[in-house]
């Protein structure tokens, strides 16, 4: 490991190195995902394109990039790279594939009985406990100060499969969070309303930069014993390499949250256009109902009762009241 050229910018694009664990999860998410949309278009159905990319790219493009480029190849000896690699596992790959709604293509693409039992799992206690806000976001939070500021990170640098572990659990602790808001399933709670997630965003994207304001500012350093005898003559001050990577931890969580937010924008934006558009249509329908029922019909009578379009105030009998 000593022995590795100087990581410049080129190499920083042109190394790489292969990772089978790494790369079967890849292949093994992939799959499943291609099957589901394939699925569906056997069917006739469709599936966004945009969302396959998202999926593709954005979130296995990133498990790719955190596990095989240059951040794999210097991470044992450099401090940084691990750092990046680490956050673009639990904060950017999460987001990519949450974009791509795998839990409702799941629940769309299974046979009948394999969904219903999705949609149970989905609203079970314990994965209702994970993935409650509060919670998943404190199991991120956690996550990240474990691994620094306890012997795992330290020894999973000398272990090859508890590293994987590592990568696993960061992976995992990102999607309990991410997956539940972007998706269009009722994994959440009912107050969680769309205005309520964006605020849940910002203040996870605000908690997110706190490992990396700790480690910059971490006066002991972080598996020091380590990088010191692993580190190669060219690489800069272990202290100095410490506070960069901790500064591009909080970096990139400040930046994800930005699409993040976006994305929850857009969503909400779309959810209020279809609500707008079912609302319309309900009113057309009462509107048509009302115009074939004489207006004598609706006051004759003993008692003379007055229509409900003339009684209630909801948006409904206003609309109707406007077109008589």
């Amino acid at each position: 490991m000593e022995n590795l050229p100087q990581l410049t910018v080129g190499r920083l694009f042109s190394s790489w190195q292969a990772d089978v664990p790494a790369l079967l999860v890849v292949v093994l998410l992939g799959g499943l995902y291609g099957w589901g949309v394939l699925r569906l278009r056997r069917r006739g159905e469709s599936w966004p394109v945009a969302r396959t990319v998202a999926f593709a790219l954005f979130g296995l493009g990133t498990i790719v990039v955190a596990t095989m480029s240059a951040l794999a190849v210097y991470d044992r000896v450099l401090f940084w790279p691990a750092a990046v690699q680490n956050v673009l596992l639990d904060l950017i790959a999460p987001l990519g594939l949450a974009l791509g709604d795998p839990l409702r293509l799941a629940l769309r693409a299974l046979p009948e009985r394999a969904a219903a039992r999705a949609q149970g799992a989905l609203t079970g206690r314990v994965l209702r406990l994970l993935t409650f806000p509060l919670v998943s976001t404190a199991l991120v939070l956690t996550t990240e100060l474990t691994i620094y500021f306890t012997p795992y990170f330290e020894t999973a640098l000398a272990d090859g499969w508890l590293h994987h572990l590592m990568y696993l659990q960061l992976l995992l602790a990102g999607s309990l969070f991410v997956l539940p808001v972007l998706t269009r399933e009722e994994a959440l709670p009912a107050w969680c309303t769309h205005p309520v997630r964006a605020a849940l965003v910002f203040v996870d994207g605000i908690i997110d930069a706190v490992p990396g304001i700790v480690v910059m500012t971490h006066g002991t350093l972080i598996a020091g014993s380590w990088y010191l005898a692993h580190a190669p003559s060219w690489a800069p001050d272990v202290q100095h390499d410490q506070q960069l990577g901790g500064g591009a931890m909080v970096g990139i969580a400040e930046l994800v949250a930005i699409p993040f937010l976006l994305a929850i924008l857009v969503q909400w934006a779309r959810t209020e256009r279809a609500e707008t558009v079912a609302l319309d249509r309900r009113l057309d329908t009462e509107l048509e109902h009302v115009r074939a029922t004489p207006a004598e019909a609706a006051v004759d009578g003993p008692e003379l009762v007055r229509p409900w379009w003339e009684t209630e105030n909801s948006e409904v009998a206003q609309r109707i009241r406007g077109q008589r």
